[in-house]
């Protein structure tokens, strides 16, 4: 799906808007925050955080290989 979007002068900053089709898809609305994340490819724009993501997952493997000891500890 190709879409346009336009770019607006807000005060001193610039805003993006995006078509309502395109809020839809990416199940947000008003007031959301969206990750602007480059890629090779140019800029991808989602509803996710991407290095949260990532930090989660190496949150989770340290957790899982210390689970004996957190364990210990919440005692």
């Amino acid at each position: 799906m190709a879409a346009t979007a336009k770019i607006i002068s807000i005060g001193n900053s610039a805003g993006i808007i995006l078509p309502k089709e395109t809020l839809a898809r990416l199940n947000v609305q008003k007031g959301d925050t969206l990750y602007l994340n480059e890629t090779p490819a140019g800029f991808q724009i989602s509803p996710y955080d991407g290095e949260f993501g990532a930090k989660m997952e190496v949150a989770e493997s340290v957790i899982r290989r210390y689970r004996d000891a957190f364990k210990k500890l919440a005692e």
